[in-house]
C-alpha cells in the first residue's frame, strides 16, 4: 500500500499540496504517478485536500491536524485501515509530483528481501548521486551510509565534509517504506533531540540505534520545497 501524507499548513510554503503543476494539483499529480504500482490512500489533514482528492477520484482519508509528523500521519491512516501487521506501507511525499515509479519499485524489492531474511524492523529509503554544488543546498538533504547501504546519518548540511578529498555526496530522496509492524513501532519511540535540531524525522530511527536501509537509484525527480522548485516545476509542463 501507499500512503500520501498531505498536510495544508505547511510550515515553509502553506497550501502547496493544492499547487497547480500542469493541470492537477500537486497531490494528484503525485498519487497519479504511482497509481498503478498498489493501492494509493492519501492521509490528509483538512477536509480541502479531501474534496480535492474526491474531485479527481483518488481516495483520500482525514487524519489528526496535530501530527508532528508525515510518518506519524501514515501510521493513523494504517491503523484505520486496519492493515496487516506485515503488510509493506510506502510513504511517497505529496510534494514529489515527479517521483519515478521505478524508484518506487525499488524500494519495495529491498524491503521484500529484508521480509525473506525474517528482519525484526523493517524501514527503508533512497539516495541518489549528487554533485558538489548540490550538496551546499540545506533542502536537499544529504546521507551518508555504512558498508552495507545502511544510514549512518542524514543532514540538511554538506556531509561528509571533505578534508582528505575525494568525498562523494549522496541526496537522499524524500520516500520511506515499513511493515506495519516497524511503523507502529517507529512512532512509538520517543522524539531525538537531534530531529528537531535538523528537522529530519527519520534521525529518530537512527538515534534509538534502528537500521534504515537506503537503496540507490537514478532520479531526475524533486522535491517542491520552495517557490522557485514550483516554478522549476511548472516550467516542465509548460
Amino acid at each position: 500500500m501507499i500512503i500520501i501524507p498531505a498536510r495544508l499548513a505547511s510550515t515553509r510554503f502553506p497550501q502547496k499540496v493544492l499547487e497547480d503543476i500542469g493541470g492537477l494539483p500537486m497531490v494528484i499529480r503525485t498519487a497519479k504517478r504511482v497509481a498503478h504500482l498498489d493501492r494509493v490512500v492519501v492521509a490528509a489533514d483538512d477536509e480541502l485536500i479531501i474534496s480535492t482528492c474526491k474531485e479527481h477520484g483518488v481516495e483520500a482519508m482525514l487524519t489528526s491536524t496535530t501530527h508532528k509528523s508525515g510518518t506519524d500521519r501514515i501510521n493513523e491512516c494504517a491503523n484505520i485501515l486496519n492493515v496487516d501487521d506485515n503488510e509493506l506501507i510506502i510513504n511517497v511525499q505529496a510534494d514529489e509530483p515527479f517521483i519515478e515509479p521505478e524508484v518506487v519499485e525499488s524500494l519495495i524489492n529491498r524491503l521484500k528481501t529484508l521480509q525473506n531474511n525474517n528482519e525484526s524492523f523493517i524501514m527503508g529509503s533512497c539516495y541518489n548521486s549528487i554533485n558538489a554544488e548540490s550538496a551546499e543546498d540545506p533542502n536537499l538533504v544529504k546521507v551518508v551510509l555504512d558498508g552495507q547501504d545502511n544510514a549512518i546519518y542524514f543532514s540538511r548540511a554538506k556531509i561528509p565534509f571533505n578534508q582528505g578529498g575525494g568525498a562523494k555526496y549522496f541526496g537522499h530522496i524524500g520516500i520511506y517504506g515499513f511493515t506495519k509492524k516497524s511503523l507502529k513501532e517507529f512512532c512509538n519511540l520517543n522524539d531525538a533531540p537531534i530531529e528537531d535540531i535538523e528537522k529530519l524525522e527519520q534521525l529518530r530511527a537512527i538515534y534509538h540505534q534502528k537500521k534504515i536501509t537506503m537503496v540507490k537509484v537514478a532520479s531526475t525527480g524533486f522535491g517542491i520545497d520552495t517557490k522557485e522548485d514550483l516554478d522549476r516545476a511548472i516550467e516542465i509542463f509548460l
